[in-house]
């Protein structure tokens, strides 16, 4: 724990199947790991430990401070969570997500219950909350009660008890000996506990309230039925509603009731926030307003002598003697820019912009991940001038090894390690938008062979710039009549070629500079295009490019790719070709009528393709689909994934999807040459292990054999790029005994020179 004042940051755990590990330690290769945001906090419940709920997923703090991670990674069903509540009796979280698919978390096991979500019953199924008593759950929704039975996991039933038997939206509930009652949008209903069928609306009689319409919340204290609804508290004594609390100005985001307290959440429409302890009685107990720490509150709860928030931008926070703030590290929000890598260090664009190619006002900059631990340089913490804003694209200077950083609308940022710069119209060739004046948009970066860094400046009248390796700027036209002056991704090759994105359906604009780089009358372009003769795209709508390691380009449309392999001289008959691939008994065009909305080459030349349908891996040669994840059949957060990153160190694959961030250890990494900086994963391979052993740092497609020490051959394989994998067995399978192996790979000569060792401990 390192102290910040009187602030305690807790960085990140997160489980895998090898129990808690600190993040920055190394994925065994085919497993998974989420990067997700956990500062933005909605929940907090007291169980066995402290349970809060963030946007994504759910995090906990024991009695020692130490923080466990729950997450679609390593045992959830689902991401996004909309309530969570504690079931004593069985000892067991229950976690409702947005989509109406539930969780039970008791220990390290899950059981799913996805019935609400799947059930064809037409109407709003948002969990508002969830009350729980005597094994069954009470879920509030926007149609009704839905009961759950707490031990066999089925819905027991669903109350419809809106006026006439129509639908109504309920926001909380519970009960006392004698009656059930419910918060709704038609206000305070009850119904008797024997005797009567609740599920039939007739046996629902309403409450005379103080006020009518939407009730937000009701509960118990002290047997006496308290009420929320905008700014006010009410209390039910002897028939008679009175109020409880009230502060003009001052809106009660959420009501709670814990050891015998009431807990509010307030907030003013000018965004100041602070949280109230009540009595009983109504008397203030305890006022927590904390700016920086409270900011906007959605959740207390009291522990004894200690308060829990759960703050909407602030974490979690316990207000006791001291303050101490939770926050498991991770990316500020949702990232969809592009990835660049340097030495094991992941940097990130964190904003996007949508299909239109519009704005969407994200200021939270560049991501950067090292060590395991995210930072974000952006505008939200002042890291950025506040104009800096939807950071799409980002590469690494080959000179000194800074970041660049293209934003689209607020010019062009250079970060290195002691100073951030910003170039725009004064001190560059950048140029606003035609028909936007003050928008000076980036949206695409490359650094060729001599280090010259060309820019897309989209919508400009001149919308490819170049920094030159020395300081200078150029700028040029664009001979094509392009909508909207549309560049974006750009993609250097080995022949000084040029391959830019034209989105908004232009197609995709090859480009060779001529003998003097800052001239332009001796420049050579080509716009491919769908159909024979005009470069055979099989769309004009380009969303992504890449380079392969055979200089090959491939174009991912809105209805698949097209291979350009003729780069060596694009300019005179070159055509895309339309790859075909074997599908069972079928056979047809790769990828025909998905989006492609973005491509990866990895160390093997294998390609990673991300779509709207999940996540593919095809083959180097574009004949065969190795892999396929979606989110039901992998822990992949969205089936949405905008772009993909590859460590070319580690093999490490990150998705940026819909939902958020999350990585896969690949098998494939950059071929390292010499080898004399091999590194074998894990070593000492662990008791009770029985993953992949990952040999890391080899020549491409080197020849590895595993030999005991007495050279009797255990098994052979070859690298896939850069590495090597072994399962830890021998050819007919069986688990190797606890020894010291060699690693031996074939030199240049074909002879075996001993590149590592690896130890295998007893009881694996």
């Amino acid at each position: 724990m390192h102290k910040q004042g009187f602030i305690i940051i807790l960085l990140s755990i997160f489980l895998n199947p090898f129990g808690l590990v600190a993040q920055k330690a190394m994925v065994p290769i085919g497993q998974w790991r989420e990067h997700l945001n956990f500062q933005k906090t909605t929940q907090v419940v007291k169980g066995d430990q402290i349970y809060i709920a963030t946007d994504a997923a759910v995090f906990s703090v024991d009695a020692k401070q130490e923080i466990s991670r729950y997450t679609k990674i390593n045992g959830l069903n689902d991401i996004g969570v909309q309530q969570i509540a504690w079931d004593a009796q069985n000892n067991q979280l229950i976690i409702a997500y947005k989509n109406s698919n539930l969780d039970f978390l008791k220990g390290s096991i899950t059981k799913n219950l996805r019935d609400i979500q799947r059930s064809a019953i037409s109407g709003n199924k948002t969990i508002h909350a969830i009350y729980q008593s005597n094994g069954t759950a009470y879920l509030s929704t926007g149609l009704g009660i839905i009961l759950v039975n707490l031990v066999k996991y089925e819905i027991k039933d669903t109350w419809i008890i809106g006026n006439g038997g129509t639908q109504t939206g309920v926001n909380a509930f519970t009960e006392d000996g004698q009656f059930y009652y419910a918060a709704t949008d038609e206000g305070i209903k009850r119904a008797l506990k024997s005797g009567n069928d609740p599920a039939n609306f007739q046996n629902w009689q309403p409450i005379a309230g103080p006020s009518t319409g939407r009730i937000d919340y009701i509960g118990l204290i002290n047997n006496q039925l308290i009420i929320s609804k905008q700014d006010s508290l009410f209390i039910r004594d002897n028939n008679q509603w009175k109020i409880l609390f009230q502060e003009a100005n001052w809106r009660i985001i959420s009501t709670g009731i814990s050891e015998g307290k009431i807990t509010l959440c307030l907030r003013t429409a000018s965004g100041n926030s602070k949280v109230l302890v009540l009595q009983a009685d109504g008397q203030i107990n305890r006022t927590l307003a904390s700016p920086g720490i409270i900011s906007f509150p959605r959740s207390a709860i009291v522990d004894q002598q200690t308060v829990w928030v759960a703050d909407q931008f602030g974490g979690l926070s316990a207000f006791g003697n001291t303050t101490e703030r939770f926050i498991p590290n991770g990316p500020l929000g949702i990232s969809s820019g592009e990835f660049a890598f340097n030495k094991q260090q992941l940097f990130q664009g964190a904003g996007a912009v949508n299909t239109a190619w519009n704005y969407q006002f994200n200021g939270e900059g560049i991501l950067a991940f090292n060590e395991g631990i995210w930072q974000n340089t952006g505008a939200l913490n002042k890291g950025l001038p506040d104009s800096v804003l939807d950071i799409i694209t980002v590469a690494i200077d080959p000179k000194d090894e800074s970041i660049w950083a293209g934003s689209y609308g607020g010019g062009l940022v250079n970060k290195s390690t002691t100073q951030i710069q910003l170039y725009k119209q004064r001190n560059s060739s950048l140029q606003a938008a035609i028909g936007d004046p003050t928008s000076y948009r980036v949206s695409g970066l490359a650094f060729d062979a001599q280090q010259n860094l060309w820019i897309s400046n989209y919508g400009a009248p001149q919308a490819l710039k170049l920094k030159t390796a020395d300081g200078k700027w150029f700028e040029f036209t664009v001979p094509f009549n392009l909508v909207e002056n549309a560049l974006g991704q750009i993609v250097a090759d080995d022949f000084n070629h040029l391959w830019i994105q034209s989105p908004k359906g232009n197609g995709l604009i090859a480009y060779k500079f001529g003998n003097n780089i800052e001239a332009s009358t001796d420049d050579q372009w080509k716009l491919f295009q769908q159909g024979v003769g005009n470069g055979n795209l099989p769309s004009n709508n380009v969303l992504s490019i890449a380079k392969d390691k055979d200089q090959s380009i491939w174009v991912g449309t809105d209805d698949g790719i097209g291979i350009i392999n003729c780069t060596d001289n694009p300019f005179n008959g070159c055509e895309a070709v339309l790859p075909i691939i074997q599908q069972d008994q079928f056979a047809g065009f790769l990828f025909k009528g998905e989006q492609i909305q973005c491509i990866a080459v990895d160390g093997a030349n294998q390609k990673w393709v991300g779509t709207q349908n999940g996540v593919w891996l095809v083959s180097a040669d574009a004949k065969k689909i190795l892999l396929h994840f979606t989110e039901a059949n992998s822990p992949l957060l969205s089936n949405d994934v905008k772009k993909i990153g590859i460590d070319p160190i580690t093999g490490e694959v990150y998705f940026a999807t819909f939902n958020g961030l999350c990585s896969y250890r690949s098998t494939a990494t950059e071929a390292n040459s010499p080898q004399n900086n091999v590194l074998v994963f894990p070593n000492p391979v662990p008791p009770q292990y029985n993953g992949q052993i990952a040999i890391r740092g080899l020549n491409e497609n080197t020849l590895v054999k595993i030999t005991e020490l007495n050279g009797r051959l255990v098994f052979q394989t070859r690298s896939l790029g850069g590495q090597a994998i072994w399962n830890g067995r021998d050819y007919l399978g069986n688990k190797t005994a606890s020894g010291v192996y060699l690693v031996l790979a074939k030199d240049g000569k074909g002879n075996d020179q001993i590149i590592t060792k690896i130890i295998i401990t007893s009881g694996r």
